[in-house]
Order: C-alpha cells, then structure tokens, then sequence
C-alpha cells in the first residue's frame, strides 16, 4: 500500500496526465508561461498597432496619444500592458511620456543624420525647410575670445531663423566663428551652400567634441517677433561650444527652439 506522500505524487501526476489529455497543462510552471506568452502578444500588438499609427501620420507629430484608460478600453488590455507599449514607443523616440500630461507624439515621418548639420539633414530627408539670414557680420567680441582661449578677438557672427515650409519659425540660431582665413570674408561671400557646418569644413574646422548647456526661457520682445509667438512664450535655450579634434575653438552658437520642435536626449551608462 503506498504511503500518503506516494499517494501525493501519483495524485499529481495523475493530474498533470488528465489536463494534458485535453490540452492544457495546468501546473503552475506551465500556467506563468503561458500567462507571460500572452501578456508579450498583447503588448506586441499593441505596440506594432500604435507604431503603425505614428507613424502613418493619423496622429501627427505635436498631438497627444489618447490616455491610458481608453486605450486599455479600445485594446481590451490592462493599462500595465498600455504602459509597457507606450516604454518600448519612447525607447524608439516615437512619443515622449509627459507626467500627468499624456503621451505626446515626437515623430515626425524622418530619421536623420546630423554630421552636416541638423538643417541640412532635415532636407536630405526631404522636409522642406527655409532659412533666413539675419545678418552676418564681422564683430570683436574680447569676452568671447577669453572664453574660448581663442589668438584673436575678431568673431564672425551668423544669425539665422529657420522654420519648415508653410510654418512658423521653428528656430533663431546666433552663431559666433573665429575671423580666421577665409571665414573672416564671410560677410562678403556668405555660406558655402548656404550651410555653416560645410563652411566650416572648407575652412578646416570640424567639430570633435563640445559643451551644451540647455534651459527654458521666456522670449523677449524682439526676439518674439522673430519666431512670431507672444512675448514670454517658453522656449528652449541652448548653448553649445565646440572644438576640434586638437582642441581649437570651432563655434559657439545660442539657440531658441520651439519646444514642440526639439527635446535633449541623454544617453549615459553606470
């Protein structure tokens, strides 16, 4: 006559062998797999049918995704799986999750490459973008030199706002460059492809490395005109110093950018 703890075992594999003639495994460990197979389909459809959305341009860059709840409604899915999906879209920079705001849609249809400049980028992607001069002109600038460690106090100075095609301003960049060689004769002869980036190049300037410095700034009067918004309009305000490879002074550019436009992203390991 067996034992009880013997009874116990045969009992339980006696229950594993009749849910397995019909199918179903119902012990534990198969149980919590099966759970977490379904659990990474759901979220993957979910996933594959937000992105497709983005990225179709049914929700353009600068809307909202619809909150948590009603997307677990429309998906018939826990809002867990919801946010799990929602990670993996801003893992991808297709959205951008706003504490207490929502979702907000950062895709814009093109992924780009800025080795040549962001502007020039955007345009091998094919979004027609626009830029204005607003002056470029020789200055002397003794803080900046200090700042820089640069031999000379003679600055270019290149100040342009960009927007896209049909659209408002979308950025007002003033850039500072060292008079040197040919880049002191700028303002006679302009950009080279009307990009700063490739004068510099031609000039054998190319940056390496650099600091940035990024913050939120209410714009003043004048320079809401420019990006025509109303004064105090929150924008983003960046500084960024390069250098070269061997340390010179390559350029030093202050940037308002239209916050729906443009966010800092930050990669970093332990």
């Amino acid at each position: 006559m067996p034992s009880a703890g013997e009874f116990g075992k045969n009992e339980q594999a006696l229950y594993r062998f009749t849910f397995a003639m019909y199918g179903t495994d119902m012990t534990e460990p198969a149980m919590t797999q099966r759970t977490s197979e379904r659990a990474r389909h759901k979220r993957h459809q979910v996933l594959a049918s937000l992105k497709n959305t983005i990225e179709s341009g049914d929700i353009p860059s600068g809307s909202f995704l619809p909150g948590e709840n009603e997307l677990a409604r429309e998906f018939l899915v826990s809002r867990g799986t919801i946010r799990s999906a929602l990670s993996a879209l801003e893992d991808q920079k297709l959205i951008e999750k706003r504490s207490g705001i929502g979702s907000l849609v950062t895709f814009d249809g093109h992924q780009i490459e800025t080795a040549d400049g962001w502007a020039r980028a955007l345009s091998s992607a094919g979004v027609e973008m626009h830029t204005r001069t607003l002056r470029i002109e020789r200055i002397v600038d003794p803080e900046l030199a200090a700042e820089a460690g640069t031999p000379t106090l003679n600055f270019v100075a290149v100040d342009r706002v960009r927007h896209v095609v049909d659209g408002r301003p979308v950025s007002l960049e003033r850039s500072r460059i060292p008079a040197l060689g040919t880049l002191a004769d700028l303002p006679e002869n302009g950009l080279a492809g009307d990009s700063l980036t490739a004068t510099l190049r031609s000039a054998g300037l190319v940056a390496a490395s650099g600091e940035q410095w990024v913050s939120v700034v209410p714009v003043d009067s004048a320079d809401a005109a420019v990006l025509e918004v109303p004064v105090g309009t929150p924008y983003l305000h960046s500084i960024r110093v390069s250098r070269d490879a061997s340390g010179r002074f390559v350029e030093k550019v202050v940037s308002l950018l239209a916050p729906e436009r443009f966010r800092l992203h930050l990669t970093f390991n332990s």
